[in-house]
């Protein structure tokens, strides 16, 4: 297509009607080509601009990802460190949980072992406390009872030294604990007469007077008379006329000694090897 000017006057008529027609007609069909070449165009340009821009990206991903290696492995390093150091630091608890283990079944058996000397204690206390009169004592035995003659004077009345008698003739005949009128005799007892009265532990007690013994019930009232205080008591309630009685008991309850006779004035510690060792503790 030209695109010098046209000098209509000198053009002939025919030249110029078919130069018109064919400008028209370039015309015409660059103006229907234009569009479409531009949107084209363009979407080369857009097309270009995308893959620079993807090509940007991943460009900065593999810087990214380069510099976030070396983090990583150091991250991954600090981490396994502190791994370890768990490790350890479990290894260790264990092996202190293995002695804590040990040293509580070490204090267990030495808890048994103490438990059981406890007992055996406890069992010598309460056999001791019995036979002391410093526990309540309950059993089978005998009870007797003593009184003066109906119109007894003085001279044939009841005295200490016949209850001392009745006691001693009793613990020779196997008795296990005796009380006089409800006072538990013990070995710092004392049985003796205070003016008109007979004292025991320190206590009035006045007649009938009742004498509680536990002990074999089929055979103490027999052995007692076989013995030499007993003979002497029965002369002496034969002589002055005293009132005396004796019954089998199933079960005679006695109670324990004041506690103010539990006073120690002088002792000797004795080893028992079969509970302390052969030691003193």
């Amino acid at each position: 297509m030209s695109t010098e000017p046209v000098d209509r006057a000198r053009t002939p008529l025919l030249a110029l009607i078919t130069q018109e027609a064919l400008d028209r007609d370039y015309q015409t069909a660059a103006s229907r080509r234009g569009p479409d070449e531009r949107e084209s165009a363009g979407l080369r340009v857009a097309v270009v601009g995308v893959v620079a821009v993807f090509a940007m990206l991943v460009t900065v991903a593999a810087v990214q990802t380069n510099a976030n290696a070396d983090v990583d492995d150091a991250s991954r390093a600090t981490l396994i460190g502190r791994i370890e150091a768990r490790r350890s630091a479990v290894a260790d608890l264990q092996d202190q949980i293995a002695a804590l283990r040990k040293d509580n079944t070490a204090a267990e058996d030495r808890l048994r072992s103490l438990g059981s000397r406890y007992g055996d204690v406890q069992a010598r206390r309460a056999s001791l406390g019995a036979l002391t009169g410093f526990e309540v004592v309950r059993g089978d035995g005998i009870r007797v009872t003593l009184d003066n003659e109906q119109y007894a004077d003085e001279d044939h009345q009841v005295r200490d030294s016949d209850i001392a008698l009745l006691a001693n003739g009793l613990w020779e005949a196997g008795a296990e604990a005796i009380a006089v009128n409800g006072q538990r005799l013990t070995a710092a007892s004392g049985i003796r007469t205070s003016g008109d009265a007979i004292e025991v532990n320190l206590i009035g007690i006045a007649p009938p007077y009742t004498v509680l013994a536990v002990g074999d019930r089929g055979a103490l009232s027999s052995r007692f008379v076989d013995t030499q205080s007993g003979l002497q008591f029965i002369s002496r309630v034969n002589t002055f006329g005293f009132s005396y009685d004796v019954e089998n008991e199933d079960d005679l309850r006695l109670p324990a000694a004041p506690a103010s006779l539990r006073v120690l004035r002088s002792a000797t510690y004795q080893p028992n090897p079969k509970v302390d060792g052969g030691g003193a503790p």
